[in-house]
């Protein structure tokens, strides 16, 4: 199997520099339109395909976010890893606004979102204990440092809903009593939907402000992240840049068995399962369904 590199890219991150042959391509899907066309060429030798997340000239909320679309519409352009980059808030002196973090653990907090592509007619259930992919994260943990970026292995993403920002007391309830780390919009169900669709996923957290618990920082400012947007991006595309070399054109299996996380996963009898719902899990499913 070739490796395809997929990568969803969020706010300051609206294209990939340096691909070869590329061109905007259609993708349609039984659950939607994904946020915008896809990007498709060619990085090193290596196939890519670049999602802008909230569309090009970022026109969809976190909320409207299509997620089941995207990923959908990713798995069927034979994306097999995922990288997903967002901005953030932190709550760690530590992890400091400039810095990135390479996230490995969430807590959803979102409420007004599609969750899951699989329901009434075929029910399945996958294990998100550890929703990030180790592999995957690595390589960019290990392309961070190589582009001299201050960057943290490890830390848990709270995913709140918004659009607003969280209230102060929120804000020292996640850091103080939850041991989030760092606080953001969209990674949720992002990973729940990567993993149903046994796509590798790994989530590259930029961090821009340290939300509101910080009492020399005060409350977050939009002028303030779009600053520190600018410069994360280039930091960004130094990592994505470096991704190919790192993942090679010719792809194994996930030594972690993400790529295999539908196995035992849908509870529902063949005889009993809707065929209509089989067949919009045709690019999710089609591997364990048939």
């Amino acid at each position: 199997m070739d490796t395809v590199i997929g990568i969803i890219g969020g706010s300051g991150v609206y294209e990939i520099d340096g691909l070869e042959d590329a061109q905007w391509i259609s993708v349609e899907g039984p659950f939607g339109a994904p946020s915008d066309d896809l990007l498709v060429g060619k990085l090193n030798g290596v196939k890519m395909v670049f999602l802008p997340r909230h569309g090009r000239g970022h026109v969809q909320t976190p909320s409207t976010v299509n997620y089941r679309a995207n990923i959908d519409a990713l798995k069927r352009a034979g994306v097999t890893d995922v990288i997903s980059v967002s901005a953030c808030g932190s709550f760690r002196e530590e992890m400091a606004p400039g810095d990135f973090v390479i996230v490995d653990q969430f807590i959803d907090r979102t409420f007004d979102r599609e969750k899951s592509f699989f329901g009434p007619g075929c029910v399945a259930h996958v294990s998100v204990a550890h929703p990030t992919c180790p592999r995957l994260s690595q390589h960019c943990y290990d392309a961070a440092l190589s582009a001299g970026i201050t960057a943290h292995m490890g830390g848990t993403y709270l995913a709140m809903e918004g659009p607003q920002f969280s209230t102060l007391a929120e804000s020292k309830m996640y850091r103080e009593h939850w041991g989030a780390d760092v606080i953001g919009m969209t990674n949720m169900p992002e990973a729940k939907l990567a993993r149903e669709a046994e796509l590798c996923y790994a989530s590259v957290a930029m961090i821009t402000d340290y939300d509101s618990w910080h009492p020399d920082h005060g409350e977050v400012d939009v002028t303030q992240i779009i600053a520190t947007l600018m410069g994360n991006a280039s930091k960004a595309k130094s990592i994505i840049a470096q991704l190919p070399e790192r993942l090679g054109e010719a792809r194994s299996d996930c030594p972690h068995g993400c790529d295999k996380a539908l196995e035992f996963a849908i509870i529902t009898q063949p005889e009993a399962r809707d065929p209509a719902m089989v067949a919009k899990l045709d690019a999710i499913a089609g591997r364990v369904l048939g």
